[in-house]
This record gives structure tokens, C-alpha cells and sequence, in this order.
């Protein structure tokens, strides 16, 4: 067996361009199928379609978006970025590249969605339907997403125990603990020898109760079938959340969104009353000027905003695409932004707070108690609830807010891949029974393929598809020709004049010069530095994973970014004509979205543009625009 493994590790590389050739011609063929499927859809116009519906209210709006984009990573990420990349230093790269990037894609993807009225794919096929591959590789990278799932059944499985009369990850008395296990610093076992290789109480409750972990991803183990228990409920609550569409979505979030505030603010509360709580605080932002001179803070600093706003992947244009024409999306998006940013902030005082609470306990540096992503949210942070009293209270807030921080960002990400996937083939999907058939299927299908990461190689896999699938190149590839497509195909002035169309204020200039300059070029630079300095997946900074593992993650990553150039071949190919009927067809915007005043205005001529005086004299000024656009570019310069 290990000599075959071995000579498939050496055969890896040539596998793996071979597995992307194939991939990019199945694509290919694929996209073909689709162009037919699309055409025939058309012409099929005898079949009558059901309205998509909206939002009950603009509240059901602001708190679904909200929902989506404040999540664990505001939580287990941003704050400890924060201490890593010098403190409150590291806000000076992440307010850049939030106003660079975050703030105009969260904009133009929200102001497309309540434009077109579509979803993530066919938005794209309205705006520009040679860019219709990104509208597939965003609900890919979502498909990709459902292994954060395993979060929240994770999350479940503590809350569980959180009830106990004594906290299993407090203690070093339980089956799973072995002679290193010790708590606080002292040594618990029965012969009262102190190892240098010790591990905490929370470690060894983490990694042999709840992952039951094995020696690497080859030994995949069995079925942990507690966890496996949670997970199953978890889809159940999430089937549930969305499966009347937006009808049932609008009224869940009421409570998924707000009560993980009041949670958060119970923890901060408390945590800020512990001893040695300042200096957490002051360990978090204290500032170290020379990190600005790194470039992987900044690079950190740009992925953190791409995966807190949550851009690229379609889920704010489907979650816009439910809002009334002449909603104020402008406004909402500075609004939403304020809150995303600030949530982390803020969770970055309720988190190290509390740690150094804990490091004060054990006599540590703060920096050795300090963790990120699973080992903040499952060792680190439970282990510091323990020490405080009426840890079952504290432990059962925490787990609280974490799993309903998860899982409205995870049935928003469901509802976003089947919206998209159902305005596609509305036809055939779109309609109650149907709509809740299909959403069972996905929910079933991607229930059974993640029964492999609850087995003891489960955490492999996990770590395998949140490092290379879900991964911020992907996001800044997509990045690049979304702001490309928009501020040079459709046109960044349109859209501004579109935002001002519906809700009657004209965007600042700084977003046209964002989106045609500003935004592709710091997502090239950092798409660059990322694949430069990307460094092959180790799991607990000693765990090597084979050849074909890493064959198999990178084929993910591509399989995303194949997409986009791959559809555009398809295009191009299915579509006949001169090289000038081609730009015009597969360019050109089918985009037929008109205002409530159009009805009124059609039989004379004229569009509600020209209705609206505030738009003919931008049109009127185009010139004056495009000279300040400049001005506004070389003073940035």
C-alpha cells in the first residue's frame, strides 16, 4: 500500500495539469449545454413563471445582510489579525483596502442584484453575458463553503456539554485524557509527573473527544457519530430557516441576527470586569509601526475584508435582488459596511479580554494563549470560560453566539446558491413545491458529502477545503474582472447613473474610480503576493499532508477560477458572427429593467431617465465627470 501511494505522490503534478485539462474541456462542454439550454428556455415562453417575490420590509433586508456578513470571522479572525500585525497599526491597512475594495464591490454587487432582480449567475447573463462565469464560479466557492457546516455542528456539540455539572474540558478526569493532560499550568495525572509535552484539559477535549482525530488524512477512521448527530440537526434548522424563500428567511434573522449582539455584549461586559482583562486589551491594539513596512500585513488585511464583506460569491447581489427598485441600497451599503467593521472591533475586546484574563491566571504571555479560526472558538476561549465563575452560564452565551453567528451566514449562503441555481431554470424550479424539493435535494446531497469530515480524518478535510477551496485567491481572481467587467464594459458612470435611478443620490466619484482602477489593481497586487508567498497546508504547524492532497486542493482552487475564462470560451464559441457582432452580442448588457415610471412614460418615448432632471444633466456633464475622475486619480497618485 505505501509503495502505491508513494508512486501516486510521484505521479501527482502530472495528474493534476492533466485533471485541469479535462476539467477545462468538460467546462467548456458544459457552457455549451448551457447557451442551448438558455436559448431553449426562451423560446419556451408559453410557460408562465412565478414571481420571485421580496422582502416583507427593509428591516428584513438590513438584518439578513447583516446576518451574512457578520459571522465567525469577525470573531476568530479579525482580532487576532489585529495582535499579529501590530495592533491598532493594522487598521490603517484594513480601512484601505475596506474603502478600496470592501465598501464599492459590496455596492455594486447589491446595487446589480436590486437592478437586475436576479440572482448571483443570471445577473451577470443581463449585465454582461461574456462574464457570466463569474455569476458560476461565486456559487461554486459557496458550494465549497458548505464545510463550514461542520462549525456549527461542532458549536452544537459543546453547547451540549456546556449543561454539564462540571465542564469536560475543565478537568483532566475523563477517558479521552491521557498523562500529559494537565489544567492551568498543573499537572493532573495520577503519578504527578510534569511533561514538557503537556497539553491542556481543552486541547485533548477538542482533539480526542470532539475530533477523535487520527494520524494524517489517509486514516479516515469511523464515523463520529455524536457529531454526526449534530450536523444532521444543524441542516434540519437550516432547511427550515429558508424553506419558504424569503418569506420565512425575513422573519428567521429577526432573531439570528440581533441576539448574537446580545451576546456579544454580555461577554464584553464580563470579560472587561476580569483581572488582567487591560492587559488583553492593550495586547490587541497596541500599536508596533513597523508591520506597516510588511507586506504580508497587508495582504492579511485584504483577504480579511473580502471574507467579512462577502464579496465575489453572488450572496449580496441574491439578497439585493429581493428588494424593491427603488430601495436605497446606497445608504444601506454604508450602514451594513459601518456595522461589519465596527462588530469586529468590538469582538476584539469581549475576545482578548477574556484571554488575558487567562493569561493572567496561568502566569503567560498573552501570546502563547492566543489562537485563531477553530482553536480560538473550540480550545483557547473555552478553557478561559472554565476559570470563570458560573462557567456553564458563560460557556452556554458563548456557544449560543457563536452557533447563531454561523448559522445565518450558512442558510443565507443556501439561499444564495438556490436562488441563483432556480433563476436559472426558472421554469423548472421556480414555484413552491418545486423550490422545496430542489432546496431538500441540495441540502441532502451536501449533508451526505460532508459525512466524511465527521469521521476521524474529518479535520484533514476540513482544513483541506477551507485552505484551498474557499481561499482568498479565488475571491481576489474574481475580484479582478468583476470590477474590470463593470467599469469598462458595462460602464462605471451607467452604474452610478443606475444607483442614482433608483435611489436618487449619484454615487461619490471615488467609487467609478474604484471600480475602474483602484479595486482591480489592489486585488491583482495582492492576487500576486498571495500565490508568490503561498505556502503548502500543515495541519497543527507538524502534520504534512501528501501529494495528492495538495493535487486535490489546488484542483479546487482552480476549478473556481477556471470558470470565468472558461465560460468566455464557450461563449464566444457558441456564438456566430464578424468579430465586431461577437463583442456586440457577447458584451452587449440584456439588461431590460425599467423603473415604475417607465410604464407611464413608454407610449411617448421617452425613459424615466430622461424624465428625471437630475439624470439628463449627468448625462449632459459626461465630459466634466470623466475630468474629474482623473483629477480625483492623480491626486490619489
Amino acid at each position: 500500500m505505501d509503495g502505491l501511494m508513494a508512486n501516486f505522490a510521484g505521479t501527482c503534478d502530472h495528474v493534476t495539469i492533466k485533471a485541469i485539462l479535462i476539467l477545462i474541456l468538460i467546462l467548456i462542454y458544459v457552457v455549451s449545454w448551457g447557451q442551448k439550454w438558455h436559448r431553449f428556455q426562451n423560446i419556451s415562453t408559453c410557460v408562465k413563471i412565478e414571481d420571485r417575490g421580496h422582502w416583507a420590509s427593509k428591516t428584513e433586508f438590513l438584518l439578513a445582510v447583516a446576518g451574512n456578513v457578520v459571522g465567525m470571522g469577525n470573531v476568530w479572525r479579525f482580532p487576532y489579525l489585529c495582535y499579529k500585525n501590530g495592533g491598532g497599526v493594522f487598521l490603517v491597512p484594513y480601512v484601505v483596502f475596506v474603502v478600496t475594495c470592501g465598501i464599492p464591490l459590496f455596492l455594486l454587487e447589491t446595487a446589480m442584484g436590486q437592478y437586475t432582480q436576479e440572482g448571483g449567475i443570471t445577473c451577470w447573463r443581463r449585465i454582461c453575458p461574456l462574464a457570466e462565469g463569474i455569476g458560476y464560479a461565486g456559487q461554486l466557492i459557496q458550494l465549497y463553503g458548505m464545510c463550514y457546516m461542520m462549525i456549527l455542528a461542532w458549536a452544537l456539540f459543546y453547547l451540549t456539554f456546556s449543561f454539564s455539572s462540571e465542564l469536560p474540558w475543565a478537568s483532566c478526569n475523563n477517558p479521552w485524557n491521557t498523562d500529559e493532560c494537565n489544567v492551568a499550568g498543573r499537572n493532573l495525572t495520577l503519578n504527578g509527573t510534569q511533561h514538557s509535552n503537556s497539553t491542556s484539559a481543552a486541547t485533548e477535549f477538542w482533539e480526542h473527544r470532539v475530533l477523535s482525530i487520527s494520524n494524517g488524512i489517509e486514516e479516515t477512521g469511523k464515523v463520529h457519530w455524536e457529531v454526526l448527530l449534530c450536523l444532521t440537526a444543524v441542516w434540519i434548522i437550516c432547511y427550515f430557516c429558508i424553506w419558504k424563500g424569503v418569506k420565512s428567511t425575513g422573519k428567521v434573522v429577526y432573531f439570528t441576527a440581533t441576539f448574537p449582539y446580545v451576546m456579544l455584549l454580555v461577554l464584553l461586559v464580563r470579560g472587561l470586569t476580569l483581572p488582567g482583562a487591560l492587559e488583553g486589551v492593550v495586547f490587541y491594539l497596541y500599536p508596533d509601526p513597523e508591520k506597516l513596512l510588511d507586506p504580508q500585513v497587508w495582504m492579511e488585511a485584504c483577504a480579511q475584508v473580502f471574507f467579512s464583506y462577502s464579496t465575489c460569491v453572488g450572496m449580496l447581489t441574491v439578497l439585493g435582488s429581493y428588494n424593491t427598485y427603488n430601495n436605497n441600497c446606497y445608504r444601506d451599503c454604508f450602514m451594513l459596511c459601518l456595522l461589519n467593521s465596527c462588530t469586529s472591533v468590538v469582538a476584539g475586546f469581549a475576545v482578548f479580554s477574556v484571554l488575558g484574563f487567562m493569561a493572567h491566571e496561568h502566569g503567560k504571555p498573552i501570546a502563547e494563549v492566543a489562537e485563531s479560526g477553530p482553536g480560538l472558538a473550540f480550545i483557547a476561549y473555552p478553557q478561559a470560560v472554565a476559570m470563570i465563575p458560573l462557567p456553564q452560564l458563560w460557556a452556554v452565551c458563548f456557544f449560543i453566539m457563536v452557533i447563531l453567528l454561523c448559522v445565518d451566514t450558512q442558510f443565507t449562503a443556501i439561499e444564495g446558491i438556490v436562488t441563483s441555481v432556480t433563476d436559472v431554470f426558472p421554469r423548472v424550479l421556480r414555484g413552491a413545491r418545486r423550490r422545496e424539493i430542489f432546496l431538500l435535494l441540495f441540502c441532502i446531497i451536501c449533508y451526505l458529502t460532508q459525512i466524511i469530515m465527521v469521521t476521524e480524518g474529518g479535520m484533514y478535510w476540513f482544513q483541506l477545503y477551507d485552505y484551498y477551496a474557499c481561499s482568498g485567491a479565488c475571491l481576489l481572481f474574481l475580484s479582478i474582472f468583476q470590477s474590470l467587467t463593470i467599469g469598462w464594459v458595462f460602464g462605471a458612470n451607467r452604474l452610478c447613473n443606475i444607483i442614482q435611478d433608483m435611489t436618487g443620490s449619484y454615487p461619490n466619484v471615488v467609487f467609478r474610480l474604484c471600480w475602474k482602477y483602484l479595486t482591480p489593481l489592489a486585488s491583482l497586487v495582492t492576487f500576486i503576493y498571495y500565490l508568490v508567498e503561498l505556502q503548502p497546508l500543515t495541519y497543527n504547524r507538524g502534520y504534512v499532508y501528501p501529494d495528492w492532497a495538495y493535487g486535490f486542493g489546488r484542483l479546487m482552487s482552480l476549478s473556481s477560477i477556471v470558470l470565468v475564462p472558461a465560460w468566455a470560451l464557450g461563449r464566444l464559441g457558441t456564438t456566430k458572427g464578424t468579430l465586431k457582432q461577437l463583442g456586440t452580442k457577447c458584451c452587449s448588457t440584456e439588461c431590460t429593467r425599467q423603473c415604475p415610471q417607465d410604464n407611464a412614460l413608454k407610449s411617448s418615448g421617452k425613459s424615466s431617465l430622461d424624465s428625471t432632471d437630475r439624470y439628463s444633466k449627468r448625462i449632459n456633464n459626461k465630459k466634466k465627470i470623466q475630468k474629474q475622475d482623473k483629477l480625483y486619480l492623480i491626486a490619489l497618485l
